[in-house]
């Protein structure tokens, strides 16, 4: 079997649970297949970059340790037309475990932050350290960002978007760090956070609008559409014509917040770790060094786009919210 014939026997047994039914002797010796793919390549010298940005069964730590992840927790579906097993796969993976350790960070950190500013303001001095530099930023983001575009009485909507922000945040920062991953660099993760967004969204403008309201953002006509019998047919016209183009902007919504997360954070990775394999490509020391100040700088802007990224999925989610609260 080829490279590619292999690889597209491990994405069809993992998406088994949904399109039917590889079965786990079949998802384990792809695997075994795949891992030996692996092997060889390390031991020619090459780096396969898709291995190092993909989701896997395994965490790997410093001083060539790996974290196998227990595998095998599937819930049955049933059966197939083809009296396959189908079961839905929950096992552990590397990035499920790098979202689990960003949520426990962003939660440590604002509980250990808020005990720190509660106890400076009992003194009746400002708090300083790392402690101010987290009340400066939740403070900016929901001043400046949040507030301004949510609109008037938008301060429920804090909360939420502020834990949105430095969630995203902590993920994209530990993919940053040696040995680490991105959980935003997987189109599932970035998917839910965007699912997550649009259904709040949409349950806001049922409850600012009411349901005529909310119809009104799906079936919409402007407003000073003359009557009779000519203003029936435009009208007519202009929900056959609008209809669609309001639920392709619903949906597109959501979509772009997942894409552009995930395609950003997906991209620097790719690049940082080709210019290293050009080290092993070319197998020169002169290469090596400008391929790693390259990466360096490209690891910097990295940086600079975790934040961003954070800052762009927050502030357009604050912006879609507002709108959906105006009234049409």
């Amino acid at each position: 079997m080829t490279r590619f014939g292999r690889r597209l026997a491990v994405v069809a047994a993992l998406l088994g649970a949904g399109s039917g039914a590889w079965g786990a002797p079949v998802l384990a010796a792809q695997e075994h297949a795949a891992q030996q793919e692996q092997a060889a390549k390390q031991a020619a010298g090459q780096i396969d970059i898709v291995h190092h940005l993909a989701n896997s069964h395994e965490v790997e730590l410093p001083f060539g340790i790996v974290w196998h992840l227990p595998e095998g927790w599937k819930i049955p579906l049933g059966t197939a037309a083809n009296g396959q097993p189908r079961f839905l796969d929950i096992s552990p993976t590397k990035h499920l475990v790098y979202l689990v350790l960003a949520a426990v960070i962003v939660a440590l950190t604002f509980v250990l932050s808020a005990r720190s500013i509660s106890r400076a303001q009992a003194a009746g001095r400002p708090p300083k350290g790392f402690a101010g530099a987290m009340e400066a930023t939740a403070l900016y983001i929901r001043q400046e960002v949040i507030l301004p575009n949510v609109g008037p009485h938008g301060e429920g909507f804090a909360p939420y978007l502020l834990t949105l922000f430095f969630f995203i945040l902590a993920m994209n920062l530990l993919g940053l760090l040696p040995w680490g991953a991105a959980a935003t660099g997987n189109i599932a993760v970035t998917a839910g956070l965007a699912v997550m967004a649009f259904i709040v969204i949409e349950v806001t403008g049922m409850r600012t609008l009411g349901f005529k309201g909310y119809m009104g953002t799906i079936f919409y006509l402007p407003h000073g559409l003359p009557g009779g019998i000519g203003g029936t047919f435009l009208k007519v016209l202009l929900l056959v014509v609008m209809t669609p183009i309001e639920l392709i902007g619903k949906l597109a919504k959501p979509f772009a917040l997942a894409v552009r997360l995930f395609a950003n954070m997906t991209s620097g990775h790719v690049l940082v770790l080709a210019l290293i394999g050009l080290t092993f490509l070319f197998q020169s020391w002169a290469v090596g060094f400008a391929a790693s100040a390259l990466a360096t700088g490209v690891m910097l802007l990295e940086l600079f786009v975790a934040f961003l990224q954070a800052f762009v999925f927050t502030l357009l989610t604050s912006v879609f919210i507002g709108l959906m609260r105006a009234e049409h």
